[in-house]
């Protein structure tokens, strides 16, 4: 393992900054203090600011291939429309990985939650080409595979009317094997390869899945992740389904984090746009971490998750991109800006707004304590590992020279990652990233892609008038 320097660099302080060298020594950092003796190589850190790298908490790396095309819907229609169009190639899988890991370390993240899409009938082979992107690449990944037992008509609300739906294709027993078969494969946190278990919400999952995956999780003591209320119309599936809200039933079943093994900050949970005070309440006790990803939340039409209410109640929030089809990119400092100042008008008190260097904990420590790793990241701390991101200050987007987390989160920082290690390994330098071929993906990109403008999405078609009455739209 390659131990090296970074010499001058800028820091945070408490409430200013200092220059500093940190030290690394077989993956971790082993000092920071001015004028510290050279371990290894000697990397210039002047004019320049080293943060922790970010969590990109949430994402479907497959939704790349659809950016930019997908139908101004709201969640379940749109979700109609993707599924009708959904990438069933192999490769495509791959290159979305690999294009999802290269646009989150060009955007402060050395970590990658991939709540991963599985092409029907090759599950196991989806998550195995996603490790192998991830892996070449060199990013953190947390690989979520996706799963549901219900069919996607199941997610909307009935309403008045008696809806019956096809069963899903595949059994409930059937889904859990592939999941405990992927963690006997894949799962090697060492390794920078972690797999969650990822029912992916109350919407298309019966309380079997959730159940089977408390199972496995505290089996193999594996974090849980799901989409959790992302729209008014799960809010009403919920009270039909439940007679309660989706937060009450997830705790009464037991699938929120809760003490295991004397561990806690497991479970994530993606949106959480129509919570109540008291499923906040429930969040907070349970040390659940709420995912933010306010750029699909607006493009979905879905609403303003109430951030604010969240840290004021004392739960863990952290930022996602979410899919590159419902953002549509895979920006991790655009997720951060909008999620940081969109909260200036839910609350007229601006002792609550969330400050450019909160919103880079939430990204970074935030990101790791959901995954129960705090203790390893997510802070430039003595003994942790060396999962850090450089920033060139000398970039025309970060200047001319102010507060360089101010820059960095309020701007629209360009190109401005200079140098990112993952576990000690620099997997980018000089601002390209070291361990691929980008140029060769984004030929490859361009040559399995063309122009397209709209598309007719069957399923949207005989969904469509029944979301309109159910929703009094």
């Amino acid at each position: 393992m390659v131990n090296f320097t970074i010499e001058n660099v800028l820091i945070a302080a408490s409430d200013d900054y200092a220059t500093v060298d940190v030290q690394i020594v077989d993956g971790r950092i082993a000092a920071i203090s001015p004028n510290l003796q050279v371990i290894g190589t000697a990397i210039d850190g002047k004019n320049k600011l080293l943060l922790p790298g970010f969590f990109n908490a949430h994402t479907h790396s497959s939704e790349m291939w659809q950016r930019g095309i997908m139908s101004v819907f709201p969640l379940e229609l749109w979700l109609a429309e993707l599924y009708d169009f959904a990438p069933l190639d192999p490769e495509q899988i791959y290159l979305g990985a690999l294009g999802t890991a290269v646009e989150t370390l060009l955007s402060g993240g050395t970590s990658v939650v991939d709540h991963l899409v599985l092409i029907p009938g090759l599950e196991l082979e989806t998550i195995a080409i996603a490790v192998r992107a991830y892996t070449e690449v060199g990013i953190r990944a947390f690989i979520a595979p996706l799963i549901q037992d219900e069919s996607l008509t199941a997610g909307i609300p009935s309403g008045e009317s008696a809806q019956s739906h096809e069963p899903y294709f595949r059994s409930t027993a059937a889904t859990l094997e592939i999941i405990e078969e992927a963690v006997r494969q894949f799962h090697r946190p060492d390794e920078g390869v972690s797999i969650l278990v990822a029912p992916t919400g109350i919407q298309l999952c019966t309380d079997a899945l959730f159940e089977g995956c408390i199972e496995l999780s505290d089996r193999y003591n594996l974090c849980r992740h799901s989409h959790l209320l992302e729209t008014k119309a799960q809010e009403k599936l919920a009270q039909e389904k439940y007679g309660c809200t989706a937060v009450t039933h997830l705790k009464r079943i037991g699938f929120l984090s809760d003490v295991y093994n004397g561990l806690r900050q497991r479970t994530t949970l993606a949106h959480c746009v129509w919570l109540n005070d008291a499923d906040i309440a429930i969040l907070a006790e349970t040390q659940s971490t709420v995912v933010h990803n306010p750029l699909s939340n607006l493009r979905l039409g879905s609403g303003i998750a109430p951030i604010l209410k969240y840290r004021q109640a004392g739960i863990n929030v952290t930022f996602g991109c979410d899919g590159a089809s419902s953002n549509d990119s895979q920006d991790l400092l655009e997720a951060i800006k909008i999620g940081s100042i969109l909260h200036n008008v839910t609350d007229s008190d601006y002792q609550h707004w969330i400050t450019p260097r909160q919103a880079v904990e939430m990204a970074s420590l935030g990101g790791a304590k959901g995954l129960n790793i705090a203790d390893k990241l997510g802070s430039l701390t003595v003994g942790k590992q060396a999962d850090l991101v450089l920033y060139d200050l000398t970039n025309l987007s970060l200047l001319p020279r102010t507060d360089p987390i101010g820059l960095l989160v309020l701007g629209r920082p360009t190109n401005v990652v200079d140098s990112a290690w993952v576990n000690g390994k620099q997997i980018v330098a000089d601002g390209k990233v070291t361990t691929i071929n980008v140029d060769q993906l984004r030929q490859e990109l361009f040559n399995r892609s063309q122009w397209e403008t709209k598309r007719k999405s069957e399923t949207v078609a005989q969904m469509e008038a029944h979301y309109r009455t159910v929703m009094e739209l």
